[in-house]
C-alpha cells in the first residue's frame, strides 16, 4: 500500500509539472527566450521529479562560441564552461550517458561551484540530448540521488528519457531561433536580432530617464566594396567581411550590440554612451581595420571604412534614428570616405 500511494504521488507531481508545460507551451507570447526559460525550469523540476534528484539543470551546447552553458542550476546564476570540460563535455563527446557515484574523485567532476556555494554533491547523472536529425544539442545534469544509494546508470536513464524527449524538441527550437538571429557568413546578429536585442535590453535604457549619459549607435559600411568583389571576386569580399566582422568582435565592450546591417553595412549601439563617446569608438575601430590587412589566399587586401553616429533620441522611433545616423553616414562618403561623422 505504501508503494502504491508513493507511486500515485510521483504520477500526481509529474502529471502536474506536465500540466504547466503544456499550458506554457500553448502561451502566445512574442517574448520566446523568456518562454524557453520557463519551459527549461518546468523540465528540470519534471526531471529531477523523475529521477528523485536534490538538484537537476539542463546544459545547452553554443556550437558558435564553443561553449557549454545552463541557468537552470539551483542556487547558481548563469555558468559557462568550456565545450568539451566537465563531465557534460565527456557525456556529449563519448556520446553516452555518464553516472558517477563518487565525484570527488572523478577526474572530469569539476568542483569549483561546490567550492563556492559549500554544496556537497554525492551523485551525478548527465544524459546527452539529440535532435529530430541525432545531433547532440546539448545534456540533463541531475545530481545527488535523494535515496543516497546513488543514480543506477540503467533505471535513471530509462526513467529521465521522457524529460530528455521533450528538452530536446525545446533546444532544437531554441537553436533555430538563435540561428534565424544570426549572420551565417559573419556569425554576427543580423537585423532580426538587432529588433529582438533592441527591444529586449536597449529600449529600456533609451528611455530611462537617469541614464544621462544614454545610448548611442552608429552605421558603417565598407569603402568601395563593389569593387573588391569585381577585382577579386566574391569570395574575397566574404573574406573581406569576415575580417572587418572579426575586428568589430575583438574590439566593442561586451555590452554593445553589433550586428551586419545587410550587405556590407553594419551597426554597433553603444549603451551608457554618449554621441562623442561613440564616435571616439568608432574612430578606433576606423583606425583598426584602416592598419589591418585581410589576407585570402595569396592577396593581402587592405580596407577603410566609413561611419555615421548618433545618440538616439527617444522621442524618434529605432527606424528614424537609424536613418539619421544613415544621413550621416552618407555625408562621410560624400566627403571623401574612411572618416567619422557625428
Amino acid at each position: 500500500m505504501e508503494i502504491r500511494n508513493a507511486s500515485e504521488a510521483l504520477l500526481d507531481r509529474i502529471f502536474n509539472i506536465t500540466q504547466d508545460l503544456y499550458t506554457q507551451m500553448s502561451k502566445d507570447d512574442s517574448d520566446a527566450e523568456n518562454d524557453h526559460n520557463a519551459i527549461y525550469r518546468l523540465l528540470t523540476d519534471l526531471g529531477r521529479t523523475l529521477v528523485d534528484a536534490d538538484r537537476a539543470s539542463f546544459w545547452k551546447w553554443d556550437k558558435r562560441s564553443h561553449t557549454l552553458w545552463t541557468t537552470a542550476a539551483v542556487g547558481e546564476g548563469r555558468i559557462t564552461i568550456p565545450e568539451g570540460t566537465g563531465l557534460v563535455g565527456k557525456a556529449l563527446s563519448e556520446k553516452r550517458s555518464i553516472v558517477t557515484n563518487d565525484p570527488y574523485n572523478c577526474p572530469d567532476f569539476n568542483s569549483e561551484v561546490d567550492k563556492k556555494t559549500g554544496y556537497i554533491t554525492k551523485s551525478i547523472l548527465v544524459m546527452p540530448i539529440s535532435d529530430c536529425k541525432g545531433e547532440f544539442i546539448g545534456a540533463y545534469q541531475a545530481i545527488n540521488k535523494l535515496n543516497d544509494k546513488g543514480f543506477d546508470l540503467e533505471e535513471d536513464v530509462r526513467r529521465l528519457s521522457l524529460a530528455a524527449i521533450i528538452c530536446g524538441i525545446t533546444l532544437e527550437s531554441d537553436s533555430f531561433l538563435d540561428d534565424s538571429r544570426h549572420d551565417k557568413l559573419t556569425e554576427l546578429k543580423n537585423r532580426m536580432g538587432f529588433y529582438s536585442d533592441y527591444s529586449k535590453d536597449f529600449e529600456k535604457l533609451v528611455n530611462d530617464t537617469d541614464n544621462t549619459n544614454g545610448v548611442s549607435l552608429f552605421i558603417c559600411d565598407i569603402d568601395h566594396f563593389k569593387h573588391i568583389n569585381d577585382t577579386y571576386g566574391h569570395n574575397a569580399g566574404d573574406a573581406v567581411l569576415r575580417h572587418v566582422a572579426d575586428i568589430f568582435r575583438k574590439s566593442c565592450r561586451i555590452c554593445d550590440g553589433v550586428y551586419r546591417w545587410g550587405g556590407e553595412e553594419f551597426i554597433v549601439i553603444l549603451p551608457d554612451s554618449s554621441a562623442e563617446k561613440a564616435a571616439e569608438a568608432a574612430d578606433r575601430l576606423r583606425i583598426s581595420i584602416m592598419e589591418s590587412v585581410c589576407h585570402y589566399e595569396e592577396l593581402d587586401i587592405k580596407i577603410t571604412m566609413s561611419f555615421g553616429v548618433t545618440r538616439i533620441d527617444p522621442g524618434l522611433s529605432i527606424e528614424e534614428n537609424i536613418k539619421a545616423a544613415d544621413e550621416k553616414l552618407y555625408t562621410a562618403k560624400e566627403s571623401g570616405r574612411n572618416r567619422v561623422i557625428l
